[in-house]
């Protein structure tokens, strides 16, 4: 009996040292996890669009804000971008142009003043570059949309103590989907505006 007592004793013992070195090891993808805040005065947001057929008009946003996270060793597991965009911030460097697509017959900035991506998941493409699916929505319509992202770079410290990184994100829309249908047609043949819109945004984004 005493024999039986003593098997079950170191029996329990082996499980309680087993079930307390599980729970002691670190979950390392989630702790190694890090939130970085989107600086949009380093941001450069940039589109271009074919006007007229014969050539390309590009402009800016500001921005945007927002939040990126990632574990650099698990970027497609971890990667999450949240960006916010102020649509009055369009910029092609023509004020009469900007009050166009600053109206209802585009943006219609007044009743929709941003525009919003939120990344759903991540795929890696070759080295140093991931597809990041996500949901963009403007003028209240969500449509997903794929960035080409490269990045994101190692991390440096600024002259504020203040450790910064960033990546390049492009894609390509088409403007009807989220409702942005105005246009007039040439006699020639084509558009005053074309449909597909390419997109580049430089993100850089800090933490303490």
């Amino acid at each position: 009996m005493a024999a039986i007592l003593l098997v079950s004793v170191r029996l329990m013992t082996r499980r309680s040292v087993l079930l307390l070195a599980v729970l002691t090891v670190p979950a390392p993808a989630r702790a190694q996890v890090v939130t970085w805040n989107i600086d949009p005065g380093h941001t450069s947001t940039q589109f271009a669009v074919r006007h007229m057929v014969v050539a390309t008009v590009r402009g800016v946003f500001d921005g945007p804000t927002g939040t990126v996270l990632f574990d650099p060793k698990d970027i497609p597991g971890t990667l999450k971008v949240d960006a916010t965009f102020k649509t009055a911030s369009i910029d092609t460097r023509n004020r009469e142009r900007d009050a166009d697509l600053r109206s209802p017959q585009f943006l219609d900035v007044a009743k929709f003043p941003t525009m919003k991506f939120l990344s759903k998941r991540v795929t890696a493409a070759a080295p140093g570059h991931f597809a990041v699916a996500g949901d963009l929505t403007l003028r209240g319509v969500t449509h997903e949309v794929v960035l080409d992202v490269e990045g994101p770079t190692a991390p440096v410290k600024d002259l504020d103590g203040r450790m910064r990184a960033g990546a390049a994100m492009t894609t390509t829309i088409s403007r009807r989907m989220w409702g942005l249908q105005y246009n007039v047609l040439l006699e020639a043949g084509g558009a005053v505006v074309g449909d597909e819109v390419k997109v580049q945004i430089d993100l850089e984004f800090t933490r303490k």
